[in-house]
């Protein structure tokens, strides 16, 4: 993994009218590494996600992708990165192959190479056979297949993704996995938000975990696990910093 960070967050706050979302979050996501970004529901993980790629604009603070700030040169941050929201809008009237195709002609792709690139992913996400179908007769998996094909298609140095596997089967979701760590293995920078901790636990070089906007613990597994009372698992972790563990002993006493 190297040192130098491909996503930076400076300070980061967003408010909408008197509710913080997010508040004063710093972080730094590395090239060749993956990050998983965990908290409860509305604790500020998609809004975070959906600063960094440009879709919402900060109250304050910075954020920087591949070292342009995301506000200021706009074009070049997302000429870099790859996004695929947790719930994907695809032109459902097109087939794979013109989705692809609209994506690559979008973010400068080669016309040499748009042809090869497009049946490689095809090929890859197992989507070769229905690539002239329109999207919206694929099921869900499919659908999310096609939405990280088309994250993919410009070979991005940035890839962020919310809650990726849903809807994919075991076999897709490995596929996922492998492609992930691939990339990263080849100096990209991922930025996984995922609500299936087994997930960050077994494949994220580094974990944060966000609690009610606040950034409460970043770090490594072992690092984690100093701050975690001694719990081991990063279910049990969880649990414990973000105030979730008396539910759990309920559930136990209620079996």
């Amino acid at each position: 993994m190297s040192t130098t960070p491909l996503i930076e967050l400076q300070h980061l706050v967003k408010r909408y009218g008197d509710k913080t979302a997010v508040g004063d979050v710093t972080l730094e996501v590395h090239a060749g590494e993956i990050f998983g970004f965990l908290g409860p529901n509305g604790a500020g993980k998609t809004t975070t996600i959906r600063v960094i790629v440009g879709l919402l604009q900060p109250t304050s603070g910075t954020v920087r992708v591949g070292g342009y700030d995301v506000q200021a040169q706009p074009l070049q941050a997302k000429a870099i990165c790859g996004y695929v929201p947790d719930q994907p809008n695809l032109y459902a009237k097109l087939t794979a192959r013109e989705l692809l195709r609209f994506v690559g002609d979008l973010y400068g792709v080669k016309r040499t190479q748009v042809a090869h690139r497009i049946e490689e992913l095809l090929r890859l996400f197992d989507l070769t056979a229905a690539g002239d179908d329109p999207i919206d007769s694929y099921s869900h998996g499919m659908k999310q297949k096609t939405a990280l094909a088309a994250a993919l298609m410009h070979d991005p140095r940035v890839l962020v993704l919310d809650e990726p596997t849903v809807g994919l089967d075991p076999k897709s979701a490995r596929l996922f996995k492998d492609i992930l760590r691939q990339m990263a293995d080849r100096g990209a920078a991922v930025f996984l938000s995922t609500h299936i901790l087994e997930i960050a636990e077994h494949m994220c070089d580094r974990i944060g975990i966000i609690d009610r906007g606040r950034l409460i613990a970043v770090g490594t597994m072992e690092e984690l696990r100093a701050l975690g009372k001694g719990e081991r698992s990063l279910e049990d972790i969880f649990l414990s910093l973000t105030g979730g563990a008396e539910y759990a002993e309920i559930a136990e006493v209620l079996r």
